[in-house]
């Protein structure tokens, strides 16, 4: 099953992995939201999920697929390879991860691999991962940049996640420390970049 939020992406991969054989795509989504009731629909083997969608992004929708369906294998497919897309991805349950540049054969022969129950991981990402670590923003710093993407007053921020100002205040300077940004918006640019929000 194919999800990604690009009609004109899903219909190339399918067409794609159409030619094999031995591949069939059983559904496509467009939307992180619809995941899980398109699975309980087409029983897929596998699973190729994008990161960024709207509804919920592509971690979020493996974890809520793995925990309702956990023999539904996800390979993540993604334009962002960003080494903390690729830990979250794992941590939330996905057997693989490669980036849509990746040759049509690879990653057909990533899909069996992962079907075969083994883990795929592009080489490049997996070496940027490693020299990256973890991230070094906890949980509410986290919220708290994912919330300041899109902008507005500490007090917007404050009232979008029930809040006072001066917590708000303080996540975001210790997120602006840690990320070793000037600015909140920098904050927020590199902890992205990064693939930790």
């Amino acid at each position: 099953m194919l999800v990604d939020d690009q009609a004109l992406v899903r219909g190339a991969l399918a067409a794609l992995l159409e030619l094999e054989s031995d591949l069939e795509v059983v559904g496509e989504v467009g939307r992180g939201d619809e995941v899980v009731a398109a699975a309980r629909s087409a029983a897929p083997d596998v699973v190729l999920m994008d990161v960024e969608m709207p509804g919920m992004d592509g971690i979020e929708a493996t974890a809520a697929l793995r925990a309702a369906l956990p023999q539904i294998r996800v390979l993540i497919v993604t334009t962002f390879g960003r080494p903390g897309f690729l830990r979250r991805g794992l941590q939330a349950g996905a057997a693989g991860f490669v980036v849509k540049d990746t040759p049509a054969r690879e990653l057909a022969d990533a899909v069996r691999r992962v079907h075969q129950g083994l883990r795929v991981v592009d080489p490049a990402l997996a070496t940027d991962s490693l020299v990256a670590g973890e991230s070094p923003l906890t949980q509410r710093e986290t919220e708290v940049l994912r919330t300041a993407r899109s902008g507005g007053t500490v007090a917007d921020l404050a009232g979008t996640l029930f809040l006072s100002e001066g917590t708000v205040r303080n996540h975001l300077s210790s997120a602006i420390g840690k990320t070793g940004a000037r600015t909140r918006a920098e904050a927020v640019q590199i902890a992205d970049n990064n693939g930790w929000l």
